[in-house]
């Protein structure tokens, strides 16, 4: 079985971490890997596939830094999962085609199919439908005060 990926919380992470502090200007990738007490070239590597991906820019040299490239209320969690996910398969099916000599064997690998479908569809409408902007909000309710501290 596969393991689940953890570019999806980091990217996630660091798009609300740059939505909070737009007003301060660009954000370099170590303050961003501070607030996940995280590697910097694993942050560097996720933002990277979001700048691919049209979410966040860069600027390049001293004072240069990463900001989100469009407002954090246009970007939903199903575009950061789309961003950096390489395989979408949520759940994996068999590793190899069971047999076609069993009813179970001939019949599983096409019903998992059909709910593993299902079961992406309602995570994919459900994570289209909070933004970045949503979780900057949720945060800042959870603190109590209006800006972040990090």
């Amino acid at each position: 079985m596969m393991a689940v990926s953890t570019r999806t919380a980091v990217a996630a992470h660091a798009l609300t971490f740059l939505a909070g502090r737009e007003a301060d200007g660009l954000q370099s990738s170590a303050r961003i890997a501070e607030s996940l007490e995280s590697n910097p070239v694993l942050v560097r590597r996720v933002l990277g596939q979001l700048r691919s991906k049209g979410l966040v820019d860069a600027v390049e040299g001293s004072g240069g830094g990463w900001r989100l490239a469009k407002p954090a209320a246009e970007i939903s969690l199903l575009d950061t999962y789309a961003a950096v996910e390489d395989d979408l398969t949520l759940l994996p099916t068999h590793a190899h085609p069971p047999s076609r000599n069993c009813a179970v064997g001939r019949h599983m690998q096409s019903l998992l199919e059909e709910e593993f479908c299902a079961a992406r569809r309602a995570m994919e409408r459900q994570l289209a439908e909070t933004s970045i902007a949503d979780m900057h909000r949720r945060i800042q309710r959870r603190e109590s005060a209006p800006p972040i501290s990090g």
